[in-house]
């Protein structure tokens, strides 16, 4: 069984959701992104769902785009977020997951950037802008290096589209639970239920729902109907809030992943 899959299992046994937190490597430096990475998988993630910068990241609002900014002027590159990923490895068994797009893994060989996402210890790889239809070749090298998938479902996926990518997908369902890009909202969107129930009824696979949750409340409104609550920009915006003082970001970050990890719990 994968790691991935162990972990929802985990948490469905013990009745919450598990806790997906997303951050974007090497954001402000290496060092201080592997202290914030640290914080939060010792205080409460289940999953980390690592960003790989990237100039053009289409799907992100500014707070990520900014990080994603300063990971790049900071020096990340694909070595060095795949060495970021094999520091994780020497504290942490917990899943990682790669966000990233498609140029990214393409650009360097799909079959290589797989081999080399394994072996650093990279769990899944969800590629923000590759819809399932032209996903074969990412697809067959995830299947031949173990290397789990993930793919989105938006609000606007029609039924027919829900199956195709649910059929695409070993890892677990990211449902977009707002159209648009990331960031922080003041309330979650109001059709979750309705929307994790229609996807559950093409797949069998852990259903993580995400965008524009940034508080324990709102994380106990996810979880409440979800297999996994994802937090990202939240994270992101206290990394934004202490470049002035770089070493206050690890545990600033620890104690907001403690705050909303304690939202997760059902009943």
């Amino acid at each position: 069984m994968s790691r991935l899959a162990s972990t929802f299992d985990r948490a469905r046994a013990q009745n919450r959701a598990a806790f997906v937190a997303y951050l974007c490597a090497g954001d402000p430096d290496f060092d201080v992104s592997l202290a914030a990475c640290r914080a939060l998988l010792a205080n409460g993630v289940d999953v980390l769902e690592l960003g790989v910068p990237f100039s053009d990241p289409l799907a992100d609002g500014l707070t990520n785009q900014l990080a994603a900014q300063r990971a790049l002027e900071s020096g990340m590159t694909a070595a060095r977020v795949f060495e970021l990923v094999r520091r994780l490895r020497e504290t942490s068994d917990a899943p990682i997951i790669f966000y990233t797009y498609y140029n990214l893994v393409f650009s360097n060989g799909v079959d290589a950037y797989v081999r080399a996402s394994k072996a650093a210890g990279v769990d899944g790889i969800l590629t923000l802008d590759l819809p399932p239809e032209e996903a074969g070749e990412l697809t067959a090298a995830c299947r031949a290096h173990g290397v789990d998938t993930v793919f989105i479902i938006a609000p606007t996926t029609p039924d027919a589209r829900i199956a195709k990518i649910a059929a695409a997908t070993t890892g677990f369902i990211y449902y977009v639970s707002r159209e648009g890009v990331t960031g922080v909202r003041d309330q979650v969107a109001g059709n979750i239920h309705e929307a994790v129930a229609r996807i559950r009824a093409h797949t069998t696979l852990p259903i993580a729902v995400g965008f524009g949750i940034g508080s324990r409340a709102q994380v106990a409104q996810v979880a409440a109907h979800a297999d996994g609550v994802v937090v990202g920009s939240a994270l992101v915006n206290c990394i934004r809030d202490h470049l002035a003082d770089r070493d206050q970001i690890a545990p600033v970050l620890a104690a907001k992943a403690r705050d909303l990890s304690a939202g997760v719990a059902r009943g």
